[in-house]
């Protein structure tokens, strides 16, 4: 689900902000990260694998000169972990040097890698942002309007992106035309800002102006912002749900609101926070339990559980602590990494959970084994009963648009009921929102629910799809 940020100045350096920008988004990737900026003349870069504070010190930020420039943290879908595939990615074209990072996944990149590859294009990445990159060249090469150029090169994607290019003179930002992932604009007296979500403008005390809107493209050039509208998504029957529509014209990815943003976010106008405490309430509704607490699963299942204990009047307790120098397990790229980090980054407190029956509240049950070992930790803590309780609907579908579950093999609710779950899990009992619940909680129809329903808003070439994953 990466994360980036992109920020000009008429005459300030914009390392260090950049800096900032990156690690307000630090929740969004954590295997990698890069900056690159420019003066006008020369891009600078730097990249590597690790958490921003682990690849930048102030040395490395003082060589970073120029006035403008864009941020990444990378969680990986498409593109294995190693240096190559962090970004920006720096390629040259007729402009000169260009700087490109991505947040998405782009479904027809393999198809698009092999034509450029008969072409003679050479690639050095196996990330589907490094064929945006090379295709933008091309396209560069046939018009000398850089907006047409970007236009071009987006009309031959398919899938979720958005992106931050970097050319010496400007700087342009682009959503895809179905607004799966969040890009907002904000600025301060000084800077002028890009990035994935608004709490990182709140970090730079800078002032939020507005979300980008699905299918546009702004260039920030001499100080100015001119929009571009480039393409119209065609929803056709994808929305069939009879809710209210808050923002027509987008399918943002509804685990942006369950799990990737921060909660002090606010995606396409609409709360994360409130949005996790309205499905809490709801879960206790549509999935009670006779329990003596309410405890979530730190730090994505707080908010859900506050919603529940309140609605549920069960009380609020912190059974499990959470190890704050620990990143997010459902990130980290293999399984085996995942469970340790679930017993490195979680504690029992064992005289909230002893002798109790618990509510135990999280957000998402992609695999199963996650869950499995965060309820035997509270388990082997002396806990009664544990009754497990989900802010999202049953996962039954591979994602395409940049949330690594991309096999159904891997996914336990495919073809379980609540029960079975249960027990393969050593919970008491498993309950899980509805999809009409989670859809009223977040307020909005238009969201990608292909996780949740099997049913995706763009096309997919599924053979094409399974040879890039494996």
């Amino acid at each position: 689900m990466c994360g980036i940020f992109g920020a000009y100045s008429d005459e300030k350096n914009v390392a260090k902000r950049l800096y900032y920008g990156l690690f307000a988004l630090q929740h969004r990737g954590q295997e990698g990260a890069g900056i690159a900026t420019t003066d006008g003349k020369n891009i600078y870069y730097h990249k590597d694998l690790g958490l921003v504070a682990e690849v930048f010190n102030n040395k490395i930020l003082q060589n970073l000169i120029g006035f403008m420039g864009i941020g990444h943290v990378r969680y990986s879908t498409t593109g294995g972990k190693r240096v190559e595939n962090c970004q920006p990615f720096i390629v040259k074209s007729s402009f000169g040097y260009i700087a490109i990072a991505h947040n998405g996944d782009i479904v027809n990149s393999e198809e698009l890698r092999k034509e450029l590859e008969k072409r003679g294009h050479i690639f050095i990445s196996s990330t589907d942002s490094e064929v945006i990159a090379q295709l933008l060249v091309r396209e560069l090469i046939k018009t000398d309007d850089k907006i047409e150029a970007v236009k071009n090169t987006l009309d031959m994607l398919v899938g979720s992106y958005s992106l931050l290019i970097m050319f010496n003179d400007s700087l342009i930002a682009a959503r895809d035309p179905y607004g799966f992932k969040p890009l907002c604009l904000g600025r301060d007296e000084d800077f002028i800002y890009i990035s994935s979500e608004d709490c990182a403008l709140t970090t730079l005390d800078a002032d939020f102006i507005r979300d980008i809107k699905p299918g546009e493209i702004l260039e920030i050039k001499d100080g100015e912002i001119n929009s571009y509208k480039f393409k119209e998504s065609d929803f056709n029957d994808y929305f069939d749900i009879n809710v209210p529509i808050i923002y027509r014209g987008a399918t943002t990815c509804m685990f942006e609101y369950v799990y990737f943003s921060r909660p002090d976010s606010t995606i396409d106008g609409i709360s994360v926070y409130k949005v996790r405490k309205k499905i809490g309430k709801t879960l206790a509704r549509e999935k009670p339990a006779s329990a003596d607490i309410v405890s979530p699963v730190p730090d994505s299942g707080i908010t859900f559980a506050l919603g529940y204990a309140e609605e549920s009047k069960i009380p609020y307790y912190e059974g499990l602590i959470k190890n704050r120098y620990v990143g997010r397990s459902f990130i980290l790229p293999s399984q085996n990494e995942r469970e340790l980090a679930v017993r490195l980054k979680l504690s029992p407190v064992k005289s909230v959970l002893k002798d109790k029956s618990i509510v135990l509240v999280d957000d998402s049950i992609v695999r199963g084994t996650t869950s499995k070992r965060i309820i035997e930790i509270v388990r082997k803590a002396g806990a009664k009963e544990v009754h497990f309780r989900i802010g999202s609907p049953k996962i039954i579908s591979p994602c395409y648009y940049g949330i690594d579950m991309s096999r159904k093999s891997e996914l336990i609710a495919v073809d379980k009921s609540e029960e079975e779950i249960a027990k393969i899990i050593g919970a008491d009992s498993v309950g899980y929102i509805s999809l009409e619940g989670l859809i009223k909680a977040i307020g909005r129809k238009d969201l990608c629910l292909a996780c949740l329903t099997g049913k995706y808003p763009t096309k997919i070439d599924f053979e094409k799809v399974i040879i890039r994953e494996n």
